[in-house]
């Protein structure tokens, strides 16, 4: 950032700290909440300090706003007023927190500082391990750009990737298009400074100042085909680059080598790398390949992801949970146990294994309630393996097809009529176990009994994982079972057929 950006806004906060740090300003902006002080300084050694709060109405923090580093007590009100607390542990560095508060739809913004707010250079390791509240100045290679109204990417110094989320334009604004208004491009060396904050347990630099910026002497102009991705029958992917260096060379992930390679490549001003890859016969997979070149007193890094479309790999939800998180299609087909969200398909599948995974949307916005679903379908499901804090989950699933179930009583079910492409869901007690290595048994409504064929551990078992499910469930008779199935006919007796395990309890 040029200097005449720099101290006008230095100036400009210095003013605004000593206009409002004093006890007796009252803030009176808004009538719905006043608070006695906007800023809060708390001992670089450690302590606490209060505020009143007046507020007209119901009032509280966004507690997202709040760092790990400070305690807030109380963090929500009613009307009056109210004393609250600031309080934390002594820090080395200087550190601080932009907070809301709350009340009838208006919000009260509070600035918490913590010693003297200093900026330190650091790597983005460093940064990653830094303290939080407190302002770093970090340089590196811009790797990704994904947001460019608030200026969201990452960069990368050698030590490690730091997300930067949000970026001042030229003219200080968050929301102004930093990433066209600074002309930033991936490959480019930027200096930027901000405070760190920590999103579940990732280190973001936010709302940063650029610096400097060096252009980058190297440049993607374009790659074909546009998405580069080879067919599954194999093919090629051609990218065309501006180089003003002095030669470029190309890495390829040494866990890529197996798959991708280069078949040609050219020089110059203009080089243009040629990628191949043969018929694939597993998932989707992908690569981040590099291209480097230096002038001397400058190197440049950019990279490009070549995929290859895979073949989808039909898993349980076992092997699903367990696979690695990549670029590979999984399918699932598994009855649906319970409905998180239905607007977008957030359900929770499980099968024979006794499994659950977490399915993170199906399709887009509506489309699960548009396609009829419900808890108790069986439903065939393709989407990547993923995670969130730590936990799996299906993410970007798509829709292929289900099986309809009706949920009817045992009465219902004795009147319809026999089809083994139709299924229904249906709960009774346990009258008897006929046979406890498949789980033949009886269910009865307290008036009507019905034989189930089998009592099997979920969707997809088969040989023997179809054995010995009541005793590891632990079920026994009396117990009150749901099972899935449908309805056939033997020697004229009428059977649950194809017995899917829902769920049970225990007899009272």
């Amino acid at each position: 950032m040029k200097l005449r950006y720099f101290i006008p806004a230095f100036i400009a906060l210095l003013g605004a700290m000593l206009v409002s740090c004093s006890d007796d300003d009252k803030i009176t902006l808004l009538d719905e909440i006043q608070v006695s002080r906007s800023y809060v300084a708390i001992d670089k050694e450690g302590g606490s300090t209060s505020i009143i709060v007046t507020a007209k109405d119901s009032w509280s923090f966004d507690e997202t706003q709040i760092p790990s580093w400070l305690t807030i007590s109380p963090m929500n009100g009613g009307a009056g007023e109210t004393e609250v607390k600031f309080s934390a542990e002594s820090t080395i560095n200087g550190r601080n927190a932009d907070l809301n508060i709350a009340c009838a739809g208006r919000k009260q913004n509070i600035k918490v500082l913590q010693g003297l707010s200093e900026t330190k250079t650091a790597t983005c390791a460093e940064v990653a391990a830094g303290n939080e509240g407190m302002t770093y100045r970090v340089t590196g290679a811009v790797n990704t750009i994904y947001n460019l109204e608030y200026g969201n990417f990452y960069i990368n110094d050698g030590t490690g990737n730091l997300q930067i989320y949000g970026t001042l334009n030229k003219s200080g604004k968050t929301k102004g298009f930093p990433i066209a208004d600074w002309g930033i491009e991936e490959g480019d060396i930027i200096t930027v400074e901000g405070p760190l904050k920590f999103y579940n347990g990732a280190a973001e630099l936010c709302d940063v100042t650029v610096v400097k910026l060096v252009k980058s002497l190297l440049k993607v102009e374009s790659i074909d085909p546009e998405d580069a991705t080879i067919p599954l029958e194999g093919g090629d992917v051609t990218v065309n680059l501006t180089s003003k260096g002095n030669g470029v060379s190309v890495e390829i992930p040494e866990a890529a080598k197996s798959w991708l390679a280069i078949s040609n490549i050219t020089g110059g001003s203009n080089p243009v790398v040629t990628f191949h890859a043969n018929a694939n016969a597993g998932g989707d997979r992908s690569a981040d390949v590099t291209f480097k070149t230096s002038n001397g007193s400058q190197e440049s890094v950019v990279t490009a992801t070549i995929k290859q479309t895979g073949s989808i790999v039909d898993v349980n939800c076992t092997q699903f949970l367990e696979a690695a998180e990549d670029a590979t299609l999984y399918r699932i087909t598994a009855v649906i146990q319970k409905v998180a969200n239905d607007q977008y398909g957030n359900v929770y599948l499980r099968d024979f294994t006794d499994e659950q995974v977490y399915v993170y949307g199906i399709g887009a916005k509506g489309d699960f309630q548009t396609l009829g679903l419900k808890e108790g379908d069986i439903v065939t499901l393709v989407g990547k393996r993923s995670s969130h804090n730590g936990n799996p989950q299906m993410k970007e699933a798509k829709y292929e097809s289900h099986i309809s179930v009706t949920d009817v009583t045992i009465a219902e079910f004795l009147t319809k009529p026999d089809d083994k492409n139709v299924y229904y869901r249906l709960t009774g007690f346990i009258e008897s176990i006929d046979n406890p290595t498949y789980g033949n048994l009886y269910l009865s409504d307290g008036t009507n009994s019905l034989y189930v064929y089998g009592c099997y551990p979920g969707y997809g078992a088969t040989g023997d994982d179809r054995k010995g499910w009541l005793a590891t469930a632990g079920i026994e008779v009396e117990d009150n079972l749901t099972m899935i199935g449908y309805k056939d006919t033997f020697n004229g007796k009428i059977e649950l057929c194809g017995g899917i395990y829902f769920s049970h309890s225990k007899s009272e």
